[in-house]
């Protein structure tokens, strides 16, 4: 049985990983097998997510020392808790692990110090990768921007064809 201090250290750690993470989840592993929790672990490891087993009453604390409200609904029974600097890296691999593996049940999530239910654990699940999303804004700028050359090209081209009648015409001439 950990002494006061070591509890309170612990509770420092977590408040770190929440200050730290812009995208937590909240899990209830109950029913896994040992197999299947360590091929979870692995997964999100791979993915840059640190997933632990914390007790409840140390993240209520440390919650509650952030001024994170509402979470002590969902710290009920066994809590696995996945850390992420990407919100959605971790719903994605918990969502899609839960399809998989009914045992595995999402509890709730903290996107940037708010609080979503599991239904919005999914929807962000949903969302394209950070990557995806960045190469689509960039081609939506990017369009304009071809437009916009093509469109300044014209006239240059059009004088280019007019030179070069008037060479033409010149030759016609000589």
């Amino acid at each position: 049985m950990p002494n006061l201090e070591e509890k309170q250290k612990i509770v420092e750690e977590i408040k770190q990983k929440f200050q730290n993470s812009n995208g937590v989840i909240l899990a209830d592993y109950r029913g896994l097998t040992v197999s299947q929790v360590t091929s979870l672990r692995k997964e999100l490891r791979e993915a840059g997510v640190e997933y632990k087993v914390l007790k409840n009453t140390m993240v209520r604390r440390a919650a509650a020392e952030i001024g994170l409200q509402g979470l002590d609904q969902f710290l009920e029974g066994p809590t696995a808790i996945a850390f992420s600097a990407d919100p959605v890296t971790p719903a994605k691999i918990l969502s899609e692990y839960s399809k998989n593996n009914k045992d595995l049940k999402i509890k709730a999530g903290v996107v940037e110090g708010k609080i979503i239910d599991p239904e919005r654990v999914k929807d962000l699940a949903n969302l394209p990768s950070r990557e995806v999303l960045l190469s689509q804004v960039l081609a939506g700028l990017q369009a304009p921007l071809q437009g916009l050359v093509n469109v300044l090209q014209g006239p240059i081209r059009k004088l280019g064809y007019a030179l070069e009648e008037v060479r033409k015409l010149k030759e016609a001439q000589a």
